[in-house]
């Protein structure tokens, strides 16, 4: 059926400042539904608070209003603006918990506000605990033993009966606020009440624990007829126990049977039918790794960040779908815009996997309490794409920029045996380089690890595998053949210079000797059956090549990486505004970045997309492959700064803010460069150094020597110059 006619204008509800389990997702996903509305001809009446998303632009919506999201001034901008829809599902759960309201207290009926998209019966039925549990009991849909509480004392009642460890679930909450895991009576009276707290109505799921099971998430679509389609499988490598947004995920599901993957897939129909979901849902699952059985976790009825990782590890771009189907349309009708050929009725297909790697805080709060559980703890999260899960999670690693470039934690090595076992069992963000440590050691095998820390040995086999390519390179050289196997599994160069004790440009030369180059292919959502309109590029070893390498004009944008604190969505806001200017000013832009939440990382943002670690070498295989007249480094904020030098030293021309200035911003020293100097003139015209016909030194040869001697060079300070000067 084509676009509703009978509505003309629509509010669309951001998620306002970042928050923990609140991100850069949600820009993502609501400047993708403004755009998705504006090609169908509505006004679009954007409300958010966040001054650094690309959302509140002037150009992605009709109006933007700039305002805190609370009832009054929403119920302030329906009576002034009188848009006859709502979409409520693309802000995230502040806007969810923010359009519910408006509708219990009657405001959108007043001003004749709808509700787009799925119903508010739906999202009461998956974010009311006890209306979920009524409902899943309903379809016999298993859901793991709980009770509905609204006091401490309930809680505790319930654990005390049932026994314990017990989880915490609050209603109305995200990113698991104020939830929890409580193995005794004190830790569940302090979760319990934090939790009440922390929700708007009060009130908490008491769970018996399923901690060490696998956790499987399914990402669904289903338009307004009931059609719908699996768009993603994804898999934590982390058990049951520790929230998806600090767990470690792996697309598409690795380790479940086929029997398996069809018994959830008729669970996820099911319930997607009895809610009547219209668009984007993500639905989480337990599973028992010693039988068929498994539990329904939770249901988030909108555009969560797992959408955001399931939409751009797939290429589907899940959150204007659901913004189409809101206004009327089904998926059949819905083209996919990367093959310009297929329906959105289509369900992916992958040839590749993708792995997701949160990013904590650690290393601004150091002291803080590092353990992992149900409550989140990340603020961003980085994004690989590859061919085997050894290379994706090598990948992964080193996109998170803490000073890594490999399986391996140096703080590891004052750790004896016995702390190194005990850190295994313990969740905390350090375990994964635990393991590798202890498997580096030989102290455990990988069925001793999976009974301390529950993983699949399937994940641990191939922690295994990078680990005995590291100790082959050790014990007999890196000859080439060996190399061609190291990079293959995604080691780079930095870190097989550090375990051959050699210098990453020799170990660059090694391979471009032995012709040991990266290829390039393509995200296309059908495994190469259709070509692909967009240009959403990955690297890998030894396979095809099918980058298009176009001539003319062309520069690339080097983008932020993960969000953290101190470098958050308004780098993506600089790095998306510099792909649109160089587009308008006939450019061939390119965009190379790693975080699944941006709008920088959409795939039909810049003319080519690289997905790749923010590294100089990752960088330069692009660069030298792509050829381009120059790099612009001055919007990706420090991560793209730390590029600069790199960049320029292996001749590639930064565009904007010179080199120069790029490394004062780092350093925050100011230096004059000798030109500076030479052609001063002084307030009468004199010089302060006499004329010469030709510079003694070339200006790149200075660049270069301050550059690797920084305080061998004249150089003034600042005060001296300006004194001077006046």
């Amino acid at each position: 059926m084509p676009a509703r006619q009978d509505i003309h204008k629509i509010m669309v509800i951001g998620s306002g400042p970042i928050i923990i389990g609140q991100a850069a997702e949600f820009d993502y996903a609501g400047t993708q539904a403004c755009r998705a509305l504006k090609e169908e001809g509505y006004e679009v009446i954007l409300v958010n608070s966040n001054p650094a998303t690309i959302m509140t632009d002037v150009n992605i919506a009709d109006r933007v209003y700039l305002e805190p999201i609370t009832i009054s001034f929403l119920e302030r901008i329906l009576a002034q603006e009188r848009p006859q829809g709502l979409l409520p599902t693309l802000g995230g759960q502040v806007g969810l918990n923010m359009a519910m309201e408006l509708a219990q207290k009657g405001i959108l009926a007043k001003y004749g506000v709808e509700l787009l998209g799925t119903p508010l019966s739906t999202i009461r039925k998956a974010e009311d605990r006890e209306e979920f549990k009524r409902m899943m009991e309903h379809i016999h849909e298993p859901v793991p033993e709980s009770t509905i509480v609204s006091t401490v004392e309930a809680a505790v009642a319930f654990a005390e009966l049932r026994g314990y460890p017990v989880i915490v679930r609050p209603a109305y909450t995200l990113g698991g606020t104020g939830g929890g895991f409580a193995e005794n009576r004190s830790q569940l009276e302090q979760i319990a009440n934090n939790g009440l707290k922390h929700s708007i109505i009060n009130q908490a799921l008491i769970e018996k624990s399923v901690a060490g099971w696998k956790e499987i998430e399914f990402e669904m679509m289903r338009d307004g007829s009931g059609n719908m389609i699996l768009v993603c499988s994804m898999e934590n490598v982390d058990p049951v126990g520790i929230h998806t947004g600090d767990s470690i995920v792996v697309a598409p599901a690795q380790t479940l049977s086929k029997k398996e993957l069809d018994r959830l897939g008729a669970s996820a129909v099911r319930i997607m039918d009895a809610l009547g979901i219209e668009g984007g849902c993500n639905i989480q699952y337990a599973v028992d790794t010693d039988s068929f059985d498994y539990y329904v976790i939770e249901v988030n009825p909108r555009v969560s960040r797992s959408s955001a990782l399931a939409s751009k590890a797939t290429g589907y771009p899940i959150a204007r779908v659901s913004t189409k189907i809101a206004v009327g349309y089904r998926l059949d009708e819905i083209e996919n815009a990367i093959t310009g050929m297929t329906a959105a009725s289509s369900e992916p297909v992958i040839d590749y996997v993708v792995l997701k790697f949160p990013r904590w805080p650690f290393d601004k709060f150091a002291d803080a309490d590092r353990k992992l559980g149900t409550q989140m703890k990340a603020t961003g999260e980085v994004m690989a794409i590859d061919t085997t899960i050894e290379a994706a999670l090598l990948k992964s690693l080193r996109s998170l920029e803490i000073g890594i470039t490999g399986l391996e934690l140096p703080s590891l090595d004052a750790y004896d045996d016995e702390e190194l076992l005990d850190k295994i069992s313990a969740s905390d963000d350090e375990r994964l380089f635990a393991i590798a440590e202890a498997l580096r050691r030989g102290i455990a095998d990988v069925n001793e690890i999976h009974d301390r820390c529950m993983m699949d040995v399937f994940f641990l086999s191939k922690l295994e595998n990078i680990i005995n390519i590291e100790k082959e390179i050790v014990t007999h050289g890196l000859s080439g053949s060996l190399l061609a196997k190291a990079k293959k599994m995604g080691f780079s160069d930095s870190y097989l210079a550090k375990i051959t004790a050699s210098t990453e440009e020799k170990i660059r030369e090694k391979r471009q000797k032995h012709k040991i180059l990266p290829t390039y292919k393509k995200v296309d959502t059908c495994a190469g059956e259709f070509p692909a309109k967009a240009n959403y590029l990955y690297s890998t070893y030894g396979a095809e090549d099918e980058v298009e390498v176009k001539t003319g004009p062309k520069a690339v944008v080097i983008g932020s990486g993960p969000v953290r604190i101190g470098q958050g969505v308004e780098f993506d806001y600089c790095s998306v505004h510099s792909v649109w200017a160089l587009k308008k000013a006939g450019y061939e832009a390119i965009i190379i970045n790693n975080n699944p939440e941006t709008v920088s990382t959409d795939f039909d943002t810049a003319d080519k997309l690289y997905f790749e670690p923010l590294l100089l070498e990752d960088v330069l295989n692009i660069l030298e492959r792509e050829q381009p007249d120059g790099v612009v480094v001055q919007f990706g904020g420090q991560t793209a700064i730390n590029l600069a030098q790199g960049i320029a030293a292996a001749g590639y021309t930064i565009l904007g803010s010179s080199l120069i200035a790029s490394i004062r911003r780092k350093t925050g020293i100011v230096l004059i460069s000798w030109w500076q100097v030479w052609t001063f003139r002084g307030p009468k015209g004199k010089r302060l150094l006499p004329p010469m016909k030709r510079l003694p030194l070339p200006i790149d040869w200075v660049i270069r020597f301050w550059c690797v001697h920084p305080m061998s060079l004249a150089a003034v300070p600042w005060r001296l110059f300006t004194a001077i000067r006046s």
